[in-house]
């Protein structure tokens, strides 16, 4: 949903298309018609607002956190899948099951919407600070454009950080494209551009204002956000990366550095509760995006603003994901393509009120009416299209819910994260990890008492585990599992939980065959423990649903079916339309 100030100048993205040069279609492909010259456009505020505005824009839609990035790139994991039990299909599934091709337009373009939106932030980034109102404005003029230069320079940042965590080293330009004699750029190792964006998320600090001083709306950059996303780039900088040569997976020497910024940063934030923290209860954290209002508590710290029902400008948050629901029902229709992995149902306490809020196991029938699913078509929750507020009936694709790109109890973990690897498990890092797990039981801080660590060990497995469920389905967790290099290991482990769980062995010893369910109200309720035998007859009144004997050997081996360690797939092939024309792009290892 986007706010009033995205909302009234979303035309004005035309307007920085058109400005000089700007990339279109194809990576770097030129078209140098204009309609418009920088002096028309960067002449005041307005002007500078509209130019950023559309450098915002890329954001959304089909081909960026629309659907793309969001929900066809962070899976296969130990968390979700896409479409449980489909074969790669040379599209968004080749990309899920680690088989993605060159020549899949799923690959490319995401790639060429990213490039666009770094051009047309090199634009605004070059022209804004020009203007003679940026340095003799009145006080006024000069915040504001100050303001529009440090968001800039965050959009850079963010649109660079998606190709370099899905591409590896890419062609890295810093200056827009009519600057640049040859567009044949090489690629630029990732660390290197990582250290650039970082030094400018650090200016960008320093020009943005805080939320309080910004409007009550997520949606447009703030300090907080520059804050937050420095500190999951630095986390991101100083883990694991797979070397694009040899598809080996390798740390920085001096990854240590970037955990001391990211501790730094988050502590910034933690210490202005009165601009961000924690939504006391995590249900109405997720319904404030299914009801299209923003977050009370001020969680969500920057959030993709989406709007306009198009593949341009609107997401399929609810559409694409959450439960099924049939398109003749009052909540209109949507596909359920993202499958929880049976086994992380079982990741959760059963008093973790999180659990619910992020897997549904119904879905929803043309009379109105939930119907259970077997445990292997469970999907993830917390988009809903039966959760939307005002309805949408029919088969509209798109909600208009926004993207959470961060929000404030990522922060915490973030920080009990970095604090642990540079001072071991400290009453600082468990209390932030405490902070987030008592919400995540309702408040009952007994439940949710963190297990004792004596170790950095023991205390990097709690904060993991609790990013684990803290963050389903927000498309991170493959990511941490990338920069921990623990993806590979992740995956054995869930498949061999898998065979577990479908035989009844090991943890999963006497839970249900067969689980059952009434509807009340047009709701379903289970009528079983999760975690006891099925009974030997269906208890009256209840409806039958296979639990454990949904779970098949082939559900097991298309889980991530094509992923091998050191194979180079923690990376996406360079589009082949990339390599045809520039010669100096090289292609990532394994494809």
């Amino acid at each position: 949903m986007k706010s009033f100030f995205l909302r009234s100048t979303l035309a004005a993205a035309t307007l920085a298309s058109v400005v000089g040069v700007t990339a279109c279609k194809e990576y770097l492909d030129v078209n140098p018609a204009a309609l418009y010259s920088a002096d028309d456009v960067f002449f005041d505020v307005a002007g500078a607002t509209a130019a950023v505005i559309g450098a915002y824009d890329l954001l959304s839609g089909d081909t960026s956190y629309g659907t793309r990035l969001n929900l066809y790139y962070p899976y296969d994991t130990d968390e979700m899948q896409a479409s449980p039990g489909s074969l790669p299909d040379g599209l968004r599934l080749s990309i899920a099951r680690y088989t993605a091709l060159p020549v899949n337009n799923e690959v490319r373009n995401p790639f060429n919407t990213l490039y666009q939106g770094v051009e047309r932030s090199n634009i605004c980034i070059k022209y804004i600070p020009q203007m003679p109102l940026y340095t003799s404005g009145s006080a006024a003029d000069t915040a504001a454009l100050h303001r529009l230069y440090g968001e800039a320079l965050t959009l850079r940042a963010q649109y660079y950080f998606e190709l370099i965590r899905n591409w590896g080293d890419v062609p890295a330009p810093f200056t827009p494209s009519i600057d640049n004699p040859d567009l044949n750029l090489p690629s630029t190792d990732r660390n290197a551009t990582c250290d650039k964006l970082l030094a400018d998320l650090l200016q960008a600090e320093k020009l943005v204002p805080w939320r309080s001083a910004a409007g009550p709306a997520s949606e447009r950059i703030t300090k907080g956000a520059v804050k937050a996303l420095r500190a999951r780039m630095a986390l991101y900088r100083g883990g694991y990366r797979v070397n694009a040569t040899t598809g080996q997976m390798e740390r920085p020497a001096d990854y240590l550095d970037f955990y001391r910024i990211a501790r730094q940063e988050c502590a910034d934030l933690m210490a202005k509760r009165g601009e961000h923290t924690l939504n006391p209860s995590f249900q109405n954290l997720f319904e404030s995006i299914n009801k299209l209002s923003f977050d009370v508590s001020h969680e969500i710290i920057f959030e993709v603003a989406m709007a306009g029902s198009s593949s341009q400008s609107d997401s399929k948050l609810g559409y694409y994901n959450g439960p099924k629901l049939n398109a003749s029902s009052t909540y209109g229709t949507s596909q359920g393509s993202i499958g929880a992995v049976p086994t992380y149902f079982y990741a959760f306490d059963s008093t973790d009120v999180r659990r619910d809020i992020t897997l549904t196991l119904y879905t929803v029938e043309s009379n109105n009416q939930q119907r259970g699913t077997p445990l292997n078509l469970m999907t993830d929750g917390k988009f809903r299209r039966d959760w939307r507020t005002p309805a949408l009936p029919g088969v509209n694709n798109y909600l208009q819910y926004n993207w959470p790109l961060i929000r404030f109890a990522d922060v915490l973990l973030m920080f009990a994260e970095a604090e642990n690897e540079l001072n071991g498990p400290t009453a600082a890092a468990r209390a932030a990890v405490q902070e987030v797990r008592t919400r995540g039981y309702g408040g009952n801080a007994t439940r949710a008492a963190l297990p004792a660590t004596s170790s950095k060990a023991e205390m990097f497995t709690a904060i993991a585990n609790e990013r684990f469920l803290e963050l389903g389905g927000e498309g991170i967790r493959k990511y941490d599992l990338i920069r921990w290099n623990l993806l590979g290991q992740k995956l054995t482990e869930v498949r061999a939980s898998l065979n577990q769980l479908k035989n009844g062995t090991g943890r999963y010893a006497n839970y249900p065959a067969t689980n059952y369910y009434r509807v009340n109200n047009g709701t379903v309720q289970w009528a079983r423990s999760f975690f006891r035998p099925s009974p030997a007859t269906t208890p009256t009144g209840t409806t039958a649903v296979a639990w454990r004997t949904a779970i098949t050997d082939a559900t097991i081996a298309n889980l991530a079916s094509e992923y091998k360690p050191n194979a180079g797939k923690e990376l996406l092939p360079i589009p082949q339309t990339t390599i045809d024309t520039n010669p100096n792009v090289k292609q990532n290892f394994g494809y």
